[in-house]
């Protein structure tokens, strides 16, 4: 059974902890900063749908992909960087992590972010691209 001071205690402290990491959570806002975003669209006959941001947070840059993004399938997709209609193997992110949803793949700190303005989902199996967003 929980009294009055045992209730009030707890308030006081929960409040206290959101409060906290609502301001941590500020915080960390303030410094991302989306330097580009784009949708993808589908290629080779495969439908891809979707946001991608590139974010920079600090010293350190991601490629997210949005809570809509979706990929119908394909064997050994992965996410490359590309130029100009050219996907840049120099450019390779990883192996995509899911199908669908939200995912985040880190830049290397050497790389410019600058030097590609799209976004390739890769079969590199086959050699051809899966979906494409072109980076605004």
């Amino acid at each position: 059974m929980i009294n009055r001071r045992t209730f009030l205690r707890t308030t006081g402290a929960v409040t206290a902890a959101t409060l906290l990491a609502s301001t941590a959570n500020t915080a960390i806002a303030q410094e991302m900063m989306v330097a580009s975003s784009g949708m993808f669209e589908g290629r080779s006959n495969h439908v891809t749908s979707g946001s991608v941001k590139i974010v920079k947070e600090g010293d350190r840059t991601f490629v997210d992909l949005g809570d809509d993004f979706s990929l119908d399938g394909g064997p050994d997709p992965r996410v490359i960087f590309g130029k100009d209609g050219e996907v840049n193997k120099e450019g390779y992110l990883g192996a995509l992590v899911s199908l669908t949803g939200k995912q985040r793949y880190a830049v290397p700190s050497v790389w410019s972010v600058a030097d590609y303005n799209e976004v390739y989902i890769w079969c590199e199996v086959a050699g051809v691209p899966l979906g494409v967003a072109s980076l605004k």
